[in-house]
């Protein structure tokens, strides 16, 4: 009895040493369903102290607020309970049902994760009406407008589609990013550069300053009722409070997502009254030519036959009419020629299909009229263009000995397709690439001696290279100046990846310093403060500049996720991490 008892109270014993040991990790979410429109918190809590902390990817949400890091000491009946918080503020991007994915970090060498919880994202809910609350001042305030040139059109008639974004003067944009780009089914789209710069304008009876973020050209492709889907942009906003800042403005910097609304275009059907036989879709106003590079030539030589369409109108959405010629002229497959700008009018040049001709026998030949039919959206009717006939006049070459019945056929409009095989006419070339027959041996040659003296000459250039890497390697100092280089380049490698991210290179170069500091003092995150950084690094004989330095760095770490940072600052912080942690390397290790 007396061993049943032992064994029971040592298995309980570990049972509860095993408890005890059991590390805690969870996802904790301020609210499991919001609107669109809220914003919703995330806190990634643990009971023990962790390093290398990675959050997940957040689909669905974008970041508007974090990583927050925290961590609390409390003592109650003689037990010490620790707790470290990562906070993520988090805005909704679309509605639906999305997944706050596992986060991961490292505790005592293991690798521990999160489980997944599940947000449910509804329509926007009702906000309060209150003028110092900035989600109300920002929907009264701001407003994304699609503003549409016509709403009935003609099909392929063009449509010029405008994104302005409205503010009224008290609220300062201080940056902004589209979520995506706008998508146009059913519509040929070109994009526009938009003017930068705001202007003063007033919108429902307001004064408002406004931008416009894009601009399109649409020709509709289908009739009938067609969407033109919203458009979603982030803004980075300041706008006015009551309250003052740490540093005693009056203003609140604060992320929102706006969408502009849905707009239907009704698409026209051309009529069918009065529709030429020959009509091929071009809408617009348009100019029509057939020309010749050549109306006198001699047998076997080119000239050029051009189709040409100029004006205004949907020029890179119709087929040009094909030229036909006589039988007994060579033709080839004609080359393609655009020259057609778009701008906020809708497109505007010309298009042409140029024919290379090739004339066998002498005699003339009419090259007949071609016609061309459009519709023009302003009268509301279809034209017509005729070209002239051109007589092509063979003056020199062999005389056609074919029967009269082939003479009478000159005048028919079949044409005689010739396809490029590689036997058949061709350019002269201007220069030759010509090369000798019979070459010279290689035995005795000049490239042969040049080949025999080129070992002797690497011997002083190896003797010269020994001589730098023995005074390479007898350079203590700048031995010791590399080396640190070498790490301080290792920890930040990471974050040397991150530059183009502004809060992941910050959370990233934060725990470098951090992993700096472990590895080079000894210490845990848990006893992490400027004061004791500071204390430990003058114990070791660092200079009081690079101690400042490193101070300042985390600084910019905090300071970062708070306030919005350049490209330039980044990077400077990047170059001057390099450099800090080389110099506080080279003189702990002296």
């Amino acid at each position: 009895m007396k061993t049943k008892a032992y064994i029971s109270t040592i298995i309980f014993l570990l049972f509860a040493g095993v408890l005890a040991a059991q590390v805690t990790f969870e996802t904790k979410v301020s609210k499991k369903k919001l609107g669109v429109n809220e914003r919703l918190k995330v806190d990634f809590e643990m009971d023990r102290d962790g390093d290398n902390f990675t959050a997940p990817s957040f689909t669905g949400f974008r970041v508007v607020g974090g990583p927050i890091q925290s961590m609390s000491h409390v003592w109650n009946n003689g037990k010490r309970s620790f707790s470290k918080t990562y906070t993520y503020f988090l805005q909704p991007i679309n509605e639906g049902t999305f997944t706050i994915k596992q986060a991961k970090v490292e505790i005592d060498g293991q690798t521990y994760k999160t489980l997944p919880v599940k947000v449910t994202v509804t329509k926007a809910v009702d906000k309060p009406t209150d003028g110092s609350n900035p989600d109300y001042v920002i929907s009264e305030g701001i407003h994304l407008v699609t503003e549409v040139s016509k709403g009935n059109p003609y099909l392929n008639e063009p449509v010029t589609v405008s994104y302005k974004l409205y503010v009224k003067p008290n609220i300062i944009v201080n940056d902004y990013a589209p979520l995506g780009k706008p998508t146009f089914n059913n519509f040929w789209s070109q994009n526009i550069q938009a003017k930068n710069g705001a202007q003063t304008t007033t919108y429902k009876g307001e004064q408002y300053r406004y931008a416009t973020l894009r601009r399109f050209v649409l020709y509709p492709q289908k009739t009938g009722k067609q969407v033109i889907e919203p458009f979603s942009i982030d803004l980075q906003i300041s706008v006015p409070t009551r309250r003052r800042d740490v540093f005693g403005r009056r203003y609140e910097t604060v992320h929102k997502t706006i969408t502009s609304a849905r707009r239907t275009v009704d698409v026209k059907e051309l009529p069918e009254a009065g529709k030429p036989a020959n009509f091929t879709g071009a809408v617009g106003d348009f100019e029509f030519e057939v020309t010749t590079s050549k109306k006198s030539l001699n047998a076997n030589e080119s000239l050029q036959a051009k189709i040409e369409v100029s004006g205004k109108g949907n020029l890179k959405l119709f087929d040009l009419p094909e030229l036909k010629l006589p039988s007994s002229l060579e033709v080839y497959e004609p080359e393609f020629t655009e020259r057609v700008t778009t701008r906020i009018s809708g497109m505007q040049g010309k298009i042409s299909d140029s024919y290379t001709v090739v004339p066998q026998y002498k005699g003339k030949y009419p090259i007949p009229s071609v016609s061309f039919s459009y519709f023009d959206p302003e009268d509301e009717t279809y034209k017509t263009l005729t070209s002239d006939e051109i007589v092509i006049d063979v003056v020199e070459g062999p005389v056609n000995t074919a029967t009269a019945k082939t003479n009478t056929d000159q005048n028919s409009t079949q044409k005689q397709t010739i396809t490029t095989t590689g036997s058949q006419f061709r350019y002269l070339k201007t220069a030759a690439n010509l090369s000798p027959v019979t070459k010279a041996d290689f035995f005795k040659s000049n490239f042969f001696y040049g080949l025999l003296l080129v070992p002797f000459l690497f011997i002083p250039i190896i003797l010269i290279a020994r001589r730098k890497k023995r005074a390479y390697d007898n350079d203590i100092q700048g031995s010791k100046t590399r080396t640190a280089n070498r790490l301080a380049k290792k920890y930040l490698s990471e974050a040397k990846k991150k530059l183009n991210d502004k809060e992941a290179f910050y959370e990233v170069l934060e725990r470098a310093l951090h992993n700096y500091l472990r590895a080079k003092l000894s210490i845990e995150t848990s006893e992490f403060s400027k004061e004791k950084i500071r204390q430990l690094l003058t114990e070791r004989n660092v200079k009081g500049e690079s101690v400042q330095d490193f101070i300042s760095l985390l600084e910019s770490c905090e300071f970062a996720r708070y306030t919005p940072a350049s490209n330039v600052a980044i990077n400077n912080d990047y170059e001057k991490s390099v450099q800090t942690i080389s110099q506080i390397d080279k003189q702990i290790n002296r």
